[in-house]
This record gives C-alpha cells, sequence and structure tokens, in this order.
C-alpha cells in the first residue's frame, strides 16, 4: 500500500543513486529489463500448465485412447458416428485424466521417495495437494458427466467404475501385496468396453475379447517397468514385484507366460468374424515378437532387456489394433 504524499498532483520524480531527477534503473522502460520480465512470467505460466497436464498422465492417455478407438470402431455398424465418438474420446479422455491426477494425489509421498518421480508436480512442491486433488475430480466428473449424456449411461458407469476401482482397490494394494497388478489389470483393460458401450449400449463377447487382450499385455509391460525400477520401488514400499525375487525369475516367468497367453486371445478377433486374414497373420507375427523380447529377458535379466520389453509392448498395442481396425469384416 503507497503512503499518501505531500506533493499530490505534482509531476515529481523519485531520488536516484543515479543522481538527482534520473529515472532510477528498476524503473526504466529499456529494452533490456522489460523483455526478461515477460520471459520470466511467460516461462513460469508454461511451467504451470505444464504441471497440471503432467498431472494427466498423457503417456498413459495414449493408449486409453487409442482402446477406446478400437472399441467404438469395432461396434459401429455402417457409418461411423463422429459426434459419438468426439464425445466417448473426451469423457473417456477427461475421466482418465482425472484419474491419473488423483492417483498422483494420493501417492505424492511416495512419489518423493523415487527417483523418476520425485520431480512430478507435487512431490516438488510446485502444485499444492488441493490443487490436484480438485483438478482431479473436476476432470472426472465432467467426463462422466459428458459420457453420461452425449454416450449413455452404461459408458459412464464403465469409466467412473475404472477410476473407482484403480484409486481404491489398485493404488492402495501397491504397498501391500504383489497382487495388486492383478487387481489393477481388471480397471485397466476396460478402455475397449467403454468404446463398444457407446456403440452398442451392452457388451457382447467381441467386446470382452478386446478385454482379454489388453488385460493380459499389462502384465509383460508393467512387470517389465516394475523390474527397470526395483529400487526406486522398494525405497517407496511398493509391491509390485513377486515376493524374494532377488534376481527376477518369478518376474521374467510371469512375463514371458502373459505373453505367450496374449498370442491365441490376439488371434480370437479373426475367428470371431471381427477381422481378416490379414489381422490374423499381422497379430501371430507381432506375438511372438513381442514373446521373444520376453523370452530374451527371461533367459539375460537386464535392465536393458526390461527396456526393450516396454518399448516393444508399447508398440505392440497400437499396432496390433490399429491392423483390426483396417481389417474390419463384418
Amino acid at each position: 500500500m503507497n503512503m499518501p504524499s505531500d506533493n499530490a498532483g505534482e509531476n515529481t520524480v523519485p531520488l536516484s543513486p543515479n543522481g538527482p531527477g534520473e529515472i532510477p534503473r528498476f524503473a526504466r522502460n529499456d529494452r533490456k529489463g522489460m523483455p526478461r520480465l515477460k520471459d520470466n512470467t511467460l516461462r513460469q505460466r508454461l511451467q504451470f500448465l505444464a504441471d497440471y497436464w503432467t498431472l494427466t498422465k498423457p503417456e498413459v492417455n495414449f493408449l486409453v485412447l487409442v482402446s477406446t478407438l478400437v472399441g467404438f470402431y469395432l461396434a459401429s455398424r455402417g457409418p461411423l458416428g463422429f459426434v459419438r465418438l468426439f464425445h466417448t474420446l473426451m469423457g473417456t479422455l477427461l475421466v482418465a485424466s482425472g484419474t491419473g491426477t488423483l492417483n498422483q494425489y494420493i501417492e505424492r509421498q511416495s512419489d518423493k521417495q523415487m527417483r523418476r518421480t520425485a520431480n512430478r508436480p507435487l512431490p516438488a512442491g510446485r502444485l499444492g495437494p488441493s490443487e490436484a486433488l480438485w483438478f482431479g475430480i473436476a476432470l472426472a466428473g465432467l467426463g462422466g458427466w459428458e459420457l453420461w449424456v452425449f454416450a449413455n449411461p452404461l459408458t459412464s458407469t464403465l469409466a467412473l467404475s475404472t477410476l473407482a476401482a484403480y484409486l481404491a482397490l489398485y493404488t492402495p494394494l501397491k504397498k501391500r501385496t504383489p497382487l495388486c497388478t492383478l487387481v489393477g489389470a481388471f480397471p485397466g483393460a476396460m478402455p475397449p468396453l467403454i468404446g463398444w458401450a457407446a456403440v452398442r449400449n451392452s457388451l457382447g463377447p467381441e467386446a470382452w475379447v478386446l478385454y482379454a487382450i489388453l488385460f493380459l499385455w499389462q502384465f509383460p509391460h508393467l512387470l517389465a517397468i516394475a523390474w527397470m525400477y526395483r529400487e526406486d520401488y522398494a525405497r517407496a514400499g511398493l509391491q509390485l514385484l513377486p515376493r524374494n525375487d532377488r534376481e527376477g525369475r518369478i518376474t521374467a516367468t510371469q512375463i514371458l507366460g502373459y505373453s505367450l497367453a496374449l498370442i491365441p486371445a490376439s488371434l480370437m478377433p479373426a475367428f470371431l468374424g471381427q477381422a481378416g486374414k490379414a489381422y490374423l497373420v499381422g497379430a501371430l507375427v507381432l506375438g511372438l515378437g513381442f514373446f521373444l523380447y520376453g523370452m530374451r529377458l527371461a533367459l539375460h535379466r537386464s535392465n536393458s532387456l526390461a527396456r526393450r520389453v516396454v518399448l516393444a509392448s508399447v508398440v505392440y498395442l497400437p499396432v496390433v489394433f490399429t491392423l483390426l481396425m483396417v481389417d474390419k469384416t463384418g
């Protein structure tokens, strides 16, 4: 607050160490000072937006949207309903973003103890817990409402039940039992069902085949990540890996088993008439390739080979689903 001046209304110039009557440096509107101030302000605003973006876990949301799109597309008969598709994807994205945000809110103390997550907005202190909490609630609520109104209640219920299971079951179990991976795989495989339900307002056998593919895919993907960051997870008390598996043999065996089971599951759309021979051949080749990455990890357990399994999984799922959409039949 400025104190009133005895010279109010007069054009006075403040005293300055640069000499009487000279405008001090901090008050100058020169070319060097102002751009720097603007740059700092712009940088802060961009960092602010980037932090909120990070809370939503965009790298996870990409696969969520791809999986939802596949379910929607395969369930569609005749022309694609682009308006409904837009609202289905947007509503799913909002709920998924809210889930990711609330997950980071709940796990902010655990994230602070791990190197890979210590710089996230909440453990780093760039955002406050209440900001993340209300941001996550707003996103999830808006997404659930959009799916309810512009798709159908079943679609909204599936999406919000995914959020509830992920936050109320999977997240707390991560500190209690390695079975958390199994529990988390159930809501994690929900996106294709959300897309399917948005079109059909029901769930048929074909939808559950898509669910099975995503369900099995999660295990090699998540276990390989957990093996790469096993020390970080142990530091935070997270139990994603089998107990007493210091050498990683049980983990590698599970990765191998799930990637093997994924092969026949991925072929089922062709046998159910959802896709043709091109998909059948492509899915078989991709499944065998993914299995080979798991086998290499089982034979020579190392972080570099685990990282390759993760990369292979990130490539495998979108490519298989793209083939399924391209070679859709009926």
